[in-house]
């Protein structure tokens, strides 16, 4: 099982889009894909047609648990109307996490827990994460295998890859092996100049992680999102989607030169 975790201190770079076009292209391939909301807003969760104020089943249950077996876990696990991806749903009390139990031993390294329970289920799990540091991104970088800084090609969204790099290297001190990081530049549109100066600063700024293509601006992830369907399935032939397919195959041949 591959754990990516999808994080930026910044909102509105992409995030959820990158989680559910890429877990959509997984499934595609035949892959069992389960997706993580660990973001009290829970854009994923209703991106997926999901209630993020319901009770029913959601990670803040997972933090409830006083064991992490399979029989405990899997009831957290939701279908979605996407044959091949699940999905554990956020709920708005995550936000309680850090005040409640973030200073309770070992509460970074839950999800985890958790997910090694499920790693028979599935091949791939795909985390969305919230854009603060706390409880919940704590947990989903210490899960990953792989984490994804999707960055929108503006001045802003460098600063907040900036604080999302010191996270990282704050992070790193406790961790014995070293994060695996891809930058990915979200809403690139070569026709203005604030794209193509950011694009190439962050080639400059961060050249052995970042992918050397960019997402474009594509009006079908909104009209995706509309339809409660990954990109992946809604535009199959959109050049938003394209893009996300050669990310994809970035991605795994950074596994295999990994090996």
């Amino acid at each position: 099982m591959i754990v990516w975790s999808v994080a930026n201190q910044k909102g509105g770079v992409g995030k959820t889009t990158t989680t559910v076009t890429l877990a959509g292209l997984l499934s595609l391939r035949g892959h069992r894909v389960l997706m993580v909301d660990t973001d009290p807003h829970g854009s994923l969760t209703t991106y997926l047609g999901f209630d993020p104020d319901s009770t029913e089943r959601s990670l803040f249950d997972l933090f409830q648990l006083k064991q992490f077996d399979h029989a405990s876990v899997k009831p957290l696990v939701m279908p979605t109307n996407v044959s091949g991806i699940d999905i554990i749903r956020a709920h708005m009390s995550l936000a309680t996490l850090d005040r409640v139990m973030g200073n309770r031993s070992g509460m970074g390294l839950i999800l985890k827990r958790a997910l090694l329970a499920l790693a028979q289920d599935y091949d791939y799990v795909l985390i969305d994460c919230p854009p603060i540091l706390g409880v919940m991104m704590v947990n989903a970088l210490a899960a990953s295998d792989r984490i994804l800084i999707p960055v929108q090609t503006e001045f802003l969204a460098m600063k907040g890859l900036e604080r999302m790099v010191r996270t990282l290297a704050i992070m790193q001190k406790s961790r014995q092996a070293p994060f695996k990081v891809t930058i990915v530049p979200t809403m690139y549109d070569k026709r203005t100049n604030a794209s193509l100066q950011t694009l190439t600063q962050l080639k400059k700024d961060y050249p052995t992680n970042v992918w050397a293509s960019a997402v474009p601006i594509d009006t079908k992830f909104r009209d995706a999102s509309l339809k409660r369907l990954p990109a992946s399935h809604f535009a199959a032939s959109s050049r938003g989607v394209f893009a996300y397919k050669q990310l994809l195959v970035h991605l795994e041949r950074l596994a295999i030169d990994e090996k």
